[in-house]
Formats: structure tokens, sequence, C-alpha cells
């Protein structure tokens, strides 16, 4: 027997004053309301309901299990709006993580818009280059640069990466502005060192650029390597070199002139920017919280620039 349909059908009963419209009232036939009332009566060893063939009348141990019921059946219901309210509002702990450029120029900017939305929702926000296993790590989301090698990953994509190779006025004044590609060897060349987790740690140091006539590899062997793109803008800001930066972080620098594009007619190759998450996590109200607004705000056609 089901306890919690024979306990509804027989509130129904008490209600609505007859088997035949408590069988309306739970889509039941009046026959099948009768049985639920008789196992429960069976299953409690008293009578609930007195009947005859003229009219039925609760006794008196039958109201006070009805109040009951009623009591029970209500703290159920209380119980599932509660799960569904849970399950449709986002909240609780969201743990991310995010290249270092991104975080700073991206997601900061607009991280308190997400928060102002999503008022239940404790966001842990790692910035780092290096590459994190989701899973190993305790991540359920993050923006990654790069090729995707992981078929266990939901990639959704975000507006790419764009790199801007770039000098200040004063380096260029001082040592010249290089006319091709190649004139590039003569220069100072201040260079980015990948963490160890990346996929382009063990690449050789070279810059591609795509030009009027295709692709071209430019080998790079400055006196500086440094694993900041920050502290990489601010040493070109210095007059140290030229550098190949993220255009996120240098526009405004552009904007305001005090960072030159270098060889505006070759450009350096777009790199594909994703949000990633585990395929089975994909369902979690917070998660897909943070999934709608990344995409929303950095998705190809968002309405927020990336570095604006």
């Amino acid at each position: 027997m089901d306890l919690l349909k024979a306990m509804t059908v027989f509130v129904r009963v008490v209600e609505s004053g007859s088997l035949t419209a408590a069988a309306v009232a739970c889509d039941l036939s009046p026959t099948m309301v009768g049985n639920h009332l008789q196992a429960l009566e069976t299953r409690l060893g008293t009578r609930l309901i007195h009947r005859t063939t003229r009219k039925q009348q609760v006794s008196a141990f039958g109201q006070a299990y009805y109040e009951r019921c009623v009591e029970i059946l209500g703290l159920i219901d209380d119980s599932e709006r509660l799960a569904l309210d849970h399950l449709a509002t986002p909240r609780g702990r969201l743990r991310v993580t995010a290249p270092v450029v991104f975080s700073n120029e991206c997601l900061m900017p607009v991280i308190g818009d997400y928060c102002e939305r999503y008022p239940e929702v404790k966001l842990d926000i790692v910035a780092t280059d290096a590459l994190s296993d989701l899973l190993d790590d305790g991540f359920e989301a993050a923006v990654r640069i790069g090729a995707l090698g992981n078929p266990d990953l939901v990639a959704r994509p975000l507006t790419p990466y764009r790199l801007v190779l770039c000098a200040s006025r004063t380096y260029l004044t001082t040592h010249g502005t290089p006319s091709s590609p190649d004139a590039l060897a003569s220069h100072q060349c201040v260079t980015y060192a990948y963490p160890p987790r990346s996929e382009w740690h063990t690449a050789q140091p070279e810059w591609i650029l795509h030009g009027p006539h295709g692709r071209v590899s430019v080998p790079v062997d400055g006196r500086l390597r440094i694993d900041n793109s920050e502290a990489l803008r601010r040493a070109v800001l210095r007059g140290l070199g030229i550098a190949m930066l993220p255009e996120m972080l240098v526009a405004a620098d552009l904007r305001a002139k005090r960072l030159i594009e270098v060889l505006p007619e070759f450009a350096a190759p777009e790199r594909p920017l994703n949000l990633l998450y585990l395929r089975e996590r994909q369902t979690s109200p917070k998660l897909r919280s943070f999934i709608e607004f990344i995409v929303e705000r950095f998705g190809a056609d968002a309405a927020t620039p990336m570095g604006d």
C-alpha cells in the first residue's frame, strides 16, 4: 500500500463528503478510492469512516487522524516546494579559475553585476595561467585559452583571445621602428614565460604573425622573459622593448598612445577562448547562472567588449 496516496485519498473523502466526489478529485475510480480507504483502515486496525448506503460519517478517531494527515501532507508539500526552490535558485559556493589577464581585465570589472544578480552564490576565483584539472583541483568551471584536449569537458566559446605587438614611443624613438618581421631580430623583444602546466611552456621562443603574404615565424630572444602579463606590460611601458601582449590588457594604452602598435599589417593569430565545465555538473543552478552570465558578457555576440 502507498501510505501517502492512501492518506491523500482519505483526506479528499472527508473534505468532499463522498467516495464519488473524492474519486473525481483524485482522478481515480470510486472502487479504487474505496480500496485505498479500506487498506488504510486495515493498516490502522480501526474504522475511519462509518459508511452506509445513504451517508458516511467520520469516526472520532477518523477526525483526529484526518487532522494529522492534513498536517503531514502539508509538511510534505512544503518540503517539496523548498526542494524545488533550492533547485531553481542559484546558491552555494562556486569555485572557478581563469587566466590572470582575463580575471583582471574582464572578469573583475563585471563580477559585481553577477553578485548583485545572484546574491546567494559565493564565488572562489583562482586567477592563474597554469592549467588546472577541474575534477582533481575542485573547480566547477574554467576560462581557458587555447586548444581543447579533454572530451569530458563542455566548452562554451567566448570572444577569441587576441594579441598585439607593441612598444612604447620612447623605445621606438630611441631604437627605431621595425619595418618588417625580420627587423625584430635587431630589437629587444620582451617575451612571456609560460608556466609549466601551459601547452606553450616547451614551445620555442617565436612569434607567429600573419601578413600580406601569409604566415611568418619570427624567432625572438630578448634579455627579458617575464611570467606575468601585467609585469610584462609595465616593462614595455618603461621602454624596455617590444612585446606581444593581450589586446584586452593594452587596449587603453593603445588608445592613449602610451603604447604604439608595431607592424600593424602583421597580425598575431587569434587564440580560442572557452568557458569549460564538466558535463555531469551542467545542471547545477549556480553553475548554470555563471555560464549564462559569462556567455552573455563575453560570448562572440556579447555587448561588453573585452578590455573596455
